[in-house]
């Protein structure tokens, strides 16, 4: 396949991948190193660094389980208020789950909500569907929908983001990957259900190629493309 200028478009018209840029570091800024380093050890996240110089100077890294991105916060490591950091995003594929995996470390979390599609005005604290907060998952449990949020000891606003089905584009079918045996259980019982609904259909007769049907089915999810029926 030819291709122009990287960051372009192919011959055949899609978008030329250029330079990959990982972003792999969201700075946090806090008040107090050892109390945000005791949060964020608590919400279960890995402990990648912790390295000082002096009293000048110290910096903490933690990852979010599955992350590709980590937070770092420390001691002169930005001019940013404590607590000014809002909206971050953790995505995660059962939000129920993961709301109640902090509850249970201690961790007060709002209840789950969801905004409308018909209106994204409203008085409550903007999120990525507005400003309009509706108490419950989102309809039909739909993709992207349902968020449940919580801060940090400074007020650093974090929110997590249920998404089961990507949109098309989001994910190359070629870098399709699962970052935990959590998430990939979930999406396996995502797959079983969905073929159980697709033997019914098909007249309730055992479907010995399940495993190509589960596989084309997690993949489907995870790039936006159709998924079987």
């Amino acid at each position: 396949m030819s291709t122009t200028q990287e960051g372009s478009e192919t011959a055949t018209g899609t978008p030329a991948r250029g330079h990959d840029m990982k972003l792999e570091i969201v700075v946090v800024p806090v008040s107090d190193v050892d109390r945000a380093k005791s949060f964020y050890g608590g919400l279960g996240w890995r402990l990648d660094a912790d390295f000082a110089a002096g009293d000048d100077w110290r910096v903490i890294q933690f990852t979010p389980p599955g992350s590709g991105c980590s937070v770092i916060f420390g001691k002169n490591v930005t001019a940013a208020a404590p607590g000014s950091a809002r909206g971050l995003y953790l995505i995660v594929s059962d939000i129920e789950a993961a709301r109640n995996d902090l509850l249970g470390r201690g961790v007060a979390v709002g209840e789950v909500f969801h905004g409308t599609g018909d209106t994204h005005t409203g008085s409550d604290e903007p999120f990525l569907s507005g400003r309009h907060r509706v108490n419950g998952p989102a309809p039909h449990r739909g993709s992207y929908g349902s968020y449940a949020s919580f801060s940090d000891p400074d007020g650093n606003g974090w929110l997590f983001q249920e998404i089961t089905t990507r949109l098309p584009g989001r994910v190359e079918a070629g870098d399709t990957i699962f970052t935990s045996s959590a998430e990939l259980a979930a999406a396996l019982t995502r797959a079983a259900i969905a073929h159980g609904e697709h033997e019914k259909r098909t007249g309730g007769q055992h479907d010995a190629n399940w495993p190509e049907w589960y596989a084309a089915y997690m993949v489907a999810e995870q790039v936006g493309t159709p998924l079987p029926t």
